[in-house]
């Protein structure tokens, strides 16, 4: 498994620092009349659940959140927000790189406890794909796509 082109290089989708790329605090922030949440507030929900199951994977007993509002923290600052979700993208694939550590299982609960290493990264990616197309949305809502870098319109 390619770790790096499941989490950032994917070719199905936009990498996720691209749908990222040179967002405001104000733009990250604002709220689009029925959207459940800003874009700040989806990177914040992905870092959230990226380090959780990046923590799994490095054996850290971090436990499930009690409830799904308690996956939907405050973002805090943008720039620190996005910063720690790439960092944890990074982190993701590092974890990734390590071939013998992939079918290591990381998660001892259900309904996850058949997870290996490799099926964390590949949920994490299913997540953050999910979430990211939300992001593209809410950019082309507020005529903010495509990205500075260059992406397909659609």
């Amino acid at each position: 498994m390619d770790a790096r082109h499941l989490l950032i290089e994917t070719y199905p989708h936009i990498p996720p620092a691209s749908a990222l790329d040179q967002l405001t605090p104000e733009q990250a922030a604002r709220r689009i009349d029925g959207a459940e949440h800003s874009i700040a507030e989806l990177v914040a929900h992905m870092n959230l659940w990226q380090n959780w199951f990046c923590d799994r994977c490095a054996g850290v007993a971090a436990p499930l959140v009690e409830h799904a509002a308690d996956g939907w923290p405050a973002p805090g600052q943008w720039p620190d927000v996005h910063q720690a979700f790439l960092r944890g993208v990074d982190r993701a694939v590092s974890l990734g790189s390590r071939a013998d550590d992939v079918v290591t299982p990381a998660i001892e609960f259900p309904p996850l406890s058949h997870y290996t290493v490799r099926d964390a990264l590949v949920h994490m990616a299913q997540h953050n794909s999910h979430h990211i197309g939300q992001v593209i949305l809410l950019r082309q809502i507020m005529g903010l796509w495509p990205p500075p870098a260059g992406s397909f319109t659609w």
